[in-house]
């Protein structure tokens, strides 16, 4: 294993546990190949971690920060405890939910790693080289630990990569093959595309943001806007909502929406979807909805971007303020990384007074325990989100 260096005084962050190490802190060498496992030493030799490097800003990502073998007992080992907080979550045998996250990067000590479970099938999504480069070591692994809990191994990598990495790279099974299934979460049925879908297929990190919207939708006239496959449509539903109108900009998310809000036959004459632009919609549609959902995607995906995302977030924010019947409830969310818990509520606040009205922040939301966050990498808190009452 190559021996990387540090440049003096630049280990500090490795001694707190934080699993990236950025080109700047590295002296000077020969570069190791994209994906290659590294020792990473301090300027004296001192053993610190070891890691993946990838050409780029972040240029290693720790997965030990112990001096041992990257086996496959290694990745057993990440995996068992993976599985074992998912049983102290109650998902492992949840006869309402079988779909959950299983490895959240760095908040599992595998930093560019995500592996999603859906029923019987696991679904790996690297994004990083050093990750795709071990796809066939971490399947085993997986298997070996989760044994008859699932049959699939499915890998998704391809719009993860980065571009330098993603040519050439085919997703595809590495064990077993499966259709597209149908899987329970909280006891709602939904159908899971995991090979053209977002993500892995599904938004497991709303999983109990979805079950809060179910405190207020009942009776109530609810608009799911950036719907997605409709999962805060089925829970508003099901809790009993008098209308449901879902919309998204792509039309295959809204045949997934239907197709999910279809799986509940007594569904029926209460839900529409259209495939929209979501800011024409609002600016055209009248009704006023006591509930709404907004959760857009990443307005931005780096720091020279972060600008323009917070304007895209007031703009969007004060158009649902505006248009939300007094008394309504809205759920607004960020996924984007570069913006922060605070930065985004003072976002939400800026458009509430643009608009003139009276807000009231009832709850602060997040992801679930299964998307855990590490102590040391406070970054991995991507997901933020504010329930208001607009009087």
């Amino acid at each position: 294993m190559r021996e990387i260096t540090l440049i003096s005084g630049r280990q500090k962050s490795i001694l707190r546990k934080h699993p990236w190490i950025f080109s700047g802190a590295i002296k000077q060498g020969a570069q190791p190949k994209d994906g290659e496992l590294v020792k990473v030493s301090d300027s004296k030799g001192n053993y610190l971690c070891t890691g993946m490097w990838q050409n780029g800003s972040i240029a290693i990502r720790v997965i030990s920060f112990e001096e041992v073998e990257i086996d496959e007992a290694f990745w057993e080992g990440k995996f068992s405890n993976a599985l074992a907080l998912r049983k102290k979550l109650q998902l492992i045998d949840n006869q309402s939910t079988n779909c959950f996250r299983l490895i959240h990067a760095e908040g599992d000590g595998l930093p560019g790693l995500i592996v999603d479970i859906y029923g019987k099938i696991a679904v790996v999504q690297c994004h990083s080289i050093g990750m795709y480069v071990s796809r066939e070591v971490i399947a085993t692994a997986l298997k070996n630990v989760m044994g008859d809990q699932i049959n699939s191994i499915y890998t998704k990598s391809k719009s993860t990569l980065p571009k330098r990495y993603s040519q050439g790279v085919e997703d595809g099974f590495l064990l077993g093959a499966a259709e597209d299934s149908v899987v329970l979460e909280n006891g709602h049925q939904f159908y899971i595309n995991f090979q053209e879908g977002q993500k892995t297929g599904f938004f497991l990190d709303q999983r109990n943001n979805r079950q809060l919207l179910t405190q207020y939708a009942k009776g109530k006239k609810v608009l799911n806007a950036f719907c997605y496959s409709g999962g805060f449509s089925v829970y508003a539903l099901a809790a009993g909502a008098a209308e449901v109108h879902s919309v998204d900009v792509s039309k295959k998310a809204i045949e997934w929406t239907d197709k999910n809000v279809a799986l509940n036959p007594e569904f029926k004459g209460k839900h529409t979807s259209e495939a929209a632009d979501v800011m024409d919609y609002l600016k055209n549609d009248i009704t006023e909805f006591g509930v709404m959902v907004v959760d857009p995607p990443a307005f931005a995906k780096s720091f020279g971007k972060r600008h323009n995302a917070v304007q895209g977030y007031k703009r969007l924010n004060a158009m649902a303020i505006k248009k939300i019947a007094p008394g309504g409830i809205l759920f607004t969310f960020s996924c984007s990384h570069v913006v922060d818990k605070l930065l985004f509520q003072n976002t939400i606040a800026a458009a509430a007074m643009e608009v003139g009205r009276n807000v009231r922040v009832l709850h602060h939301l997040s992801q679930p325990a299964d998307h855990p966050v590490s102590l040391f990498h406070p970054e991995g808190a991507y997901l933020k989100g504010l329930v208001l009452e607009v009087d």
